[in-house]
């Protein structure tokens, strides 16, 4: 068999590929246009419908308008306004910005344009196909704003067309869309009929979005009505909405989500917030949810859907659990207008089986099609938990209080403890070194391990350098010393300026002492050739009280004039780093930072302490091996489950011993 030739397709094929990917069905086409209006500064939007939006879709606004001199161009393919480079998608902050809209609805409709802009002494009229001018456009009367008048719409695409139910659901899809729109910009009127027949939806100018609510979604909903406002400096995001009450609940659930004013989709918070209403609601009920969230443009890519309905954002798992938990807070107190208690069973236990007869609700035959081969099955839950995580004993809150050894000498204390004294900051990063740091890290993160790290199953620790984890049905075997050099790091880097601070109590630590342990040490490498020690532990504690202002600001390490060490930063809730190395800690923070140039003195002060908190020592896993295996499984590798970032040099650092299918292959020969 001859292969076939391949061909570059036409490029009027190529448009209209391209047109059914962004313009699915009429509210598709209604949602880039409403963006388009409310880019253009509209305070009034005008929607009128024909046959579900088939035959007809007209949006009206009184905005800015488009210039005459650009209605030439305005329907060609990525042609707008909003970006110049590449690099402008990371500060994007308005709705249309790809300048594809328009242009695919010209490819798969008839496209006409009246605008008139404040400059102008009238309106201008034209009318497009396939992306082109068809003449050149007419004066004509007009208010200011455009009026886009769709007609005819999948005239070219017939088997696209005939894959729509009715027009009724069509034009339900779009009251769905406009609705959302006139709740979030409650300050923009809206209108939205059927053309010929009454009003459908109106909303006023500068109303307010609970007003809005209840005109569109009635008063049940409105009258349980609470508010939700939080914000978050570390995570860079702020969170407004409104979230019903507990004593209302319905079928079908309503979530509206915006994130910077975009209307989109998060099945990754819907769930979340469906989890924490399932202990209030009945099974199968579920509440309304608004939602408007604010975060750095910088962080978020909005160019990842063709329809722009879903994006992507960093610390998506972390932001999710933040608005669970305030959303959780919310709900404790939203009590009042409950009329009963409305729970049927506990959540979490298993499906009821309703039976008629000798025979089951459950569909036995879907069942056996959905059956899973038993090598390929997983064999666990990446969401179970062990109860010794929630029973804390002294040992897992607070470190060996016996005296510690180093090497030929003791840390002059006893009964010392770390203490969290200083509560955690909210500052904004702002240094140029730091930020370049974090676009390091986030540009070598591989997504395949940061998958396998996020949904690992922690086995067991085997000593204090490796540890076995689950992943679906590998079993890995990874150095959990260099893993959590790579997590302390990245910890010291994103909370610059905000660390909590952990106070070295009941005494203060001598850091000149400190040093003169680390130098008796072989670990030091000190040799007659380098000095007498007592000289170069004097220098050192000079080098440390010179830059101890930059340490204690940034880092919460703090050193007292008297040359006392008094806190060290708190990297992770519960983990105290090894008090056997801390003398050595203090000697290389004088020798092998570099304290002169910023960006390498903050690269490798992070290093030198990542390594410092990563690094267990022998006696501390002696004196206490309980601790040391609680707080592997409990703190460090939950923490590299949320938090870490990691690289493509990690995959070294991960070993697979074996898989479920395998392990099947052998014991199958048996």
């Amino acid at each position: 068999m001859d292969p076939g030739i391949i061909k570059k397709l036409d490029q009027a094929v190529v448009n209209r590929i391209a047109a059914g990917e962004v313009i699915q069905r009429p509210a598709n086409a209604l949602k880039e246009l409403i963006e388009n209006s409310l880019d253009a500064k509209a305070s009034l939007i005008q929607v009128t419908v024909k046959v579900g939006g088939l035959k007809l879709l007209q949006i009206e606004d009184n905005g800015t308008g488009i210039r005459k001199e650009d209605l030439e161009i305005v329907c060609e393919r990525f042609t707008t306004s909003k970006l110049t480079t590449f690099e402008d998608l990371t500060k994007i902050s308005t709705f249309g910005f790809r300048g594809e809209a328009l242009a695919s609805i010209s490819h798969v409709a008839h496209l006409t344009i009246q605008t008139k802009t404040r400059q102008e002494r009238c309106a201008y009229k034209a009318s497009y196909e396939d992306g082109q001018l068809q003449a050149k456009p007419k004066a004509c009367a007009g208010n200011q704003g455009t009026i886009i008048v769709i007609e005819d719409l999948f005239y070219n695409m017939p088997q696209r067309r005939q894959a729509f139910k009715t027009p009724n659901e069509e034009f339900q899809k779009i009251y769905d869309v406009t609705a959302k729109y006139a709740i979030h910009n409650s300050r923009v009127g809206f209108m939205l009929k059927k053309h010929g027949e009454q009003l459908s939806l109106k909303t006023n100018v500068n109303s307010t979005q609970e007003a809005n609510i209840q005109i569109i979604y009635g008063n049940d909903i409105s009258k349980e009505l609470m508010s939700v406002d939080y914000k978050d400096q570390m995570l860079q995001f702020s969170l407004s909405g409104l979230i019903t009450k507990v004593n209302y609940n319905n079928k079908k659930g309503i979530m509206l989500l915006f994130i910077n004013n975009r209307l989109v989709e998060s099945t990754a918070l819907k769930t979340a917030i469906d989890n924490v209403y399932s202990t209030y609601l009945p099974k199968g009920m579920h509440p309304f949810i608004y939602l408007s969230l604010e975060m750095a443009p910088s962080n978020l890519d909005v160019n990842v859907h063709p329809t722009k309905h879903e994006v992507h954002f960093l610390y998506e798992d972390e932001i999710v659990e933040k608005i669970k938990s305030q959303i959780e807070t919310q709900l404790l107190g939203s009590n009042a207008t409950r009329t009963f208690y409305k729970q049927l069973k506990l959540p979490g236990i298993g499906r009821e089986e309703k039976e008629t007869g000798n025979e089951t609700s459950i569909n036995k035959s879907a069942a056996a099609q959905d059956k899973v081969s038993a090598k390929d099955m997983i064999r666990t839950d990446s969401k179970e938990q062990k109860l010794d995580k929630f029973l804390f004993s002294e040992s897992n809150k607070k470190t060996d209080d016996s005296l510690s050894t180093y090497s030929n000498g003791v840390l002059p204390i006893t009964e010392q403890s770390f203490r969290v004294t200083a509560k955690q900051k909210t500052k904004e990063v702002k240094l140029t070194s730091v930020l370049k740091m974090m676009q390091q890290i986030e540009n070598k993160c591989s997504v395949q391990l940061r998958k396998i790290l996020k949904e690992m199953v922690f086995v067991g620790s085997i000593d204090k350098s490796f540890a076995l984890f689950q992943y679906e049905t590998k079993l890995y075997l990874s150095n959990t010393l260099m893993l959590s050099k790579e997590l302390f790091y990245q910890r010291l880097v994103y909370n610059f300026e905000n660390f909590c601070a952990l106070e070295i109590a009941p005494e203060r630590l001598s850091i000149k002492s400190l040093i003169l342990l680390a130098l008796n040490s072989t670990e030091s490498g000190w040799c007659e050739e380098d000095g007498d020690k007592e000289e170069l532990a004097q220098r050192a504690v000079e080098i440390l009280l010179i830059h101890s202002p930059i340490m204690r600001e940034y880092f919460s390490l703090n050193i007292s004039p008297e040359g006392d060490l008094l806190t060290l930063p708190l990297l992770l809730e519960q983990y105290c780093p090894s008090k056997a190395y801390l003398p050595l800690y203090m000697l290389r923070l004088a020798t092998d930072v570099e304290w002169e140039e910023e960006e390498k003195c903050f690269e490798t002060f992070c290093r030198e302490t990542a390594h410092y908190y990563a690094t267990v020592s022998e006696a501390d896993i002696k004196d206490d091996p309980k601790r040391h295996r609680w707080q592997t499984e409990h703190v460090l590798y939950p923490a590299l489950k949320k938090y870490l970032l990691p690289s493509e040099k990690i995959r070294k650092e991960l070993y697979e011993l074996t898989s479920l299918p395998k392990l099947y292959k052998v014991f199958e020969r048996c």
